[in-house]
């Protein structure tokens, strides 16, 4: 899809009013099949117009007089920008009158220019005595913003410890600075029409990346030959690189929800663990799945059959009006009542949007007490996972819901039954 492709004026007076969303109607972009070169600028102006124009505003309402932005998820979804180069000093400004200028190194220079609507990127140079923050505190001054309150991205990727202590000497007594991390992520939680048909087929991969699995998974299988058919899936079908790796695990690492290093053959006598998301313009659908292989243990399938349940009085719970905490107590109970208190985890889930190295979760997560209240337009990735150690058995089930109107509409269409290969 080509952001020429988008209607602009509907999508930036889009805040979720209607009853229910329209059905993907995701197809192959004709000129990327033809080969020929597509700007990659994946929303319209007006939209781009209309986020910055709400940033603009909350920034406003909190006294701010500008934005230092260091998370790459928002300099991509307040102008397009698309790039892993915030591993380095990177910042994007944004003052309330919606005016932008990036701080960014010279690999950058072009990357910006090609991905984004920014009009006015500056370079810094590598160099062993160079201070990037220093460069900064000169562009808020060409600015005119010495003496101003200014919000900061502290919680972000792209600004490391020692980044920071640059940040703060340089601007010491050159303005205020206020912890602003939250005010685009709270925006980028409830998404647009737009954005709702990019999650849309971020879940047709994962199904069909989940499916190529499952066609591979059997005694003997080889874990790094059931990646592989996951990860072509995804690139086949048009899909990105995720922001975490895909978790794989049988036998005794079957328990683990991390990514780890090493692979290994599948025993007659099995459990395979999978965590993938299907990506596409960096919106994730995540899935989970704990797969049986040979048989399956009666205990195996009564913690199936709490997961199964669990899960849908999570999703049941994802309702306009409720809380994110609310989502979590339903799993709990499932699980709690079902005698595995012990063996489940203290989150159940996260939102679901565009996200960048080094993982896939936004916020808000699913704990107990969380009181972040849902809105239509949310998604959120639910994963209900159980480990009984003792027993050495695992047992999960996830994915994507989006919040509609009156309820959630799960993603993936997936049936959600036992597979035991």
């Amino acid at each position: 899809m080509t952001s020429s492709a988008i209607a602009g004026p509907a999508i930036a007076e889009n805040r979720i009013t209607g009853e229910g969303y329209p059905p993907s109607a995701w197809k192959p972009d004709p000129l990327a099949q033809q080969g020929e070169t597509i700007v990659p600028l994946h929303f319209s102006e007006a939209e781009f117009e209309d986020r910055r124009r709400h940033s603009c505003t909350a920034m406003a309402q909190e006294g701010l007089d500008a934005l230092l932005i260091f998370r790459q998820e928002s300099m991509y979804y307040l102008s397009g920008y698309d790039t892993f180069g915030y591993v380095y000093f990177q910042c994007l400004l944004l003052t309330t009158d919606g005016d932008m200028a990036l701080l960014t190194r010279a690999p950058d220079l072009r990357q910006a220019q090609q991905t984004s609507c920014i009009p006015d990127i500056r370079i810094w140079v590598d160099d062993p005595d160079a201070n990037p923050a220093e460069e900064l505190k000169a562009l808020l001054r060409e600015k005119g913003l010495q003496g101003t309150r200014l919000g900061v991205e502290y919680e972000a990727y792209g600004l490391t410890g020692y980044n920071c202590k640059r940040l703060e000497a340089a601007l010491q007594g050159f303005c205020d600075l206020e912890d602003a991390s939250w005010l685009v992520s709270r925006q980028r939680v409830v998404k647009s029409l737009a954005e709702i048909e990019y999650l849309r087929r971020a879940a047709e991969l994962a199904d069909a990346a989940g499916e190529a699995a499952l066609s591979e998974t059997r005694a003997g299988a080889y874990e790094g030959d059931i990646l592989a058919a996951m990860h072509g899936t995804i690139f086949r079908g048009g899909g990105d690189d995720p922001a975490n790796e895909f978790i794989i695990g049988s036998g005794p690492q079957a328990l683990l929800c991390r990514y780890h290093t090493g692979r290994r053959h599948l025993d007659a006598e099995d459990q395979l663990t999978l965590e993938w998301a299907g990506t596409y313009r960096h919106y994730h659908a995540a899935m989970m799945r704990t797969v049986p292989v040979g048989t399956c243990p009666p205990e195996q399938k009564d913690m199936f059959k709490a997961a199964r349940e669990a899960l849908l009085a999570v999703e049941d719970a994802l309702a306009p009006g409720n809380t994110v905490g609310a989502a979590f107590d339903a799993h709990a109970r499932v699980l709690d009542r079902a005698g595995l208190s012990a063996h489940r985890m203290n989150a159940c889930g996260y939102s679901m949007g565009a996200t960048f190295a080094p993982n896939w979760m936004d916020w808000p997560m699913l704990y107990h007490g969380n009181p972040v209240v849902i809105e239509p337009g949310m998604a959120f990735f639910v994963h209900i996972i159980i480990f009984d150690s003792d027993k050495n058995l695992a047992m999960t089930l996830g994915r994507s819901s989006l919040v509609g109107q009156h309820g959630s509409e799960s993603l993936s269409k997936a049936p959600l039954d036992l597979i035991v290969k």
